[in-house]
């Protein structure tokens, strides 16, 4: 039998040499992902922030994937690189050493398995670090006597990618014929932002394990930097699950549910989740961005008519927060208006990962 450290969530899974039972998902739950280019369909959106044409670029892409990826966005290289030197040495620690950081049962930061596990009755194969505010706190708990260069890296990474996340807001509000002086909040000054490390170890059955089970985000976007590793999928309507592949350099920005309430529906939140091989250490970094914790997100009144009444009522990041926790990939109902008058139909609550 394997040893359980801490609690029966919290397995070394770097060491295990077969699939446990609390991990073996059903084979369901695994449709193979599409092939865009045998079926002629347009790949993952890539977009040059540099182009003209960046704004319109971005705006399709919201519109039709509620993903894309981005090159020249401006964050050096050396930084995504550090950042995920940083991370591969956080989770090479011993189990107990990282479960000196570990989340408290009710918190957000720290060390733990995905916080989306309780909604499924199969543990997932992966491990996170979650970072909201100074990570001090439990870096110091990893490395007593070590900890400042990490969170040098870290205070300098969600630097930069506060600046890429201003400057994709500016273009995606952009899109929507929106300018900054007519949204009133300050998302450029009081933004909140988490930031989510995922370790995907090699796994000894992935035709039955799950990195990361389908799901949106909560956030306006998430900007994700991933390894050279293939894992992420996208679920595209009318398509099925995408392989997101990965790019040197590029980042991968998502459309999260608070720009989905946003926009009034028109840029949908993307359902992706996160698979698992034999061989290789899947590594992530996802940078959540949303607005300031006490400010209420609601449907742009430049985007709502007669004819397009808001489909949301007004919530704080907080209080989606909660409706998330409770409800889940549900939350969009919770706090959805009644029925729209031009036949729009939410495709954002989804619940399509069912496992036994």
């Amino acid at each position: 039998m394997h040893t359980i450290l801490a609690n029966q969530n919290h397995l070394d899974l770097n060491s295990m040499k077969e699939l446990p039972e609390s991990h073996a998902w059903l084979s369901q739950d695994h449709d193979s992902p599409i092939s865009n280019a045998s079926l002629g369909l347009d790949p993952v959106p890539v977009i040059n922030l540099n182009n003209p044409n960046a704004m319109k670029l971005v705006g399709h892409a919201c519109k039709t994937w509620g993903l894309f990826q981005v090159t020249n966005h401006g964050v050096p290289a050396h930084l995504l690189q550090e950042m995920e030197d940083a991370g591969r040495k956080l989770f090479t620690l011993p189990i107990q050493q990282k479960l000196q950081a570990a989340r408290a049962p009710n918190g957000v930061s720290g060390y733990g398995v995905a916080r989306i596990s309780s909604f499924f009755p199969k543990l997932m194969w992966s491990e996170g670090f979650t970072i909201v505010g100074s990570p001090y706190e439990h870096a110091r708990k990893l490395w007593p006597n070590c900890y400042s260069r990490f969170c040098d890296v870290v205070e300098e990474y969600k630097k930069e990618m506060n600046k890429l996340a201003q400057r994709l807001m500016l273009l995606i509000l952009g899109s929507l014929g929106v300018t900054m002086d007519e949204v009133n909040w300050a998302c450029l000054q009081g933004s909140s932002a988490a930031l989510q490390l995922n370790s995907y170890p090699s796994c000894p059955d992935p035709d039955r394990a799950m990195g990361l089970a389908a799901h949106t985000d909560s956030t306006l976007i998430t900007i994700l930097h991933q390894n050279n590793t293939s894992g992420l999928q996208a679920h595209k309507e009318g398509t099925g699950w995408v392989t997101v592949p990965p790019i040197h350099r590029a980042l991968v920005v998502n459309v999260g549910d608070l720009l989905h309430i946003l926009s009034n529906g028109l840029y949908s939140s993307v359902l992706h989740r996160a698979m698992v091989n034999r061989t290789q250490h899947r590594f992530s970094v996802a940078y959540l961005y949303g607005p300031p914790s006490n400010v209420q997100i609601s449907p742009l009144s430049k985007l709502i008519d007669k004819v397009h009444p808001p489909l949301y009522r007004p919530v704080t990041w907080s209080e989606y927060l909660g409706a998330k926790a409770k409800h889940f990939n549900k939350a969009l109902s919770s706090v959805r208006l009644c029925a729209p008058l031009n036949g729009f139909v939410d495709t954002n609550d989804h619940n399509r990962v069912q496992v036994g």
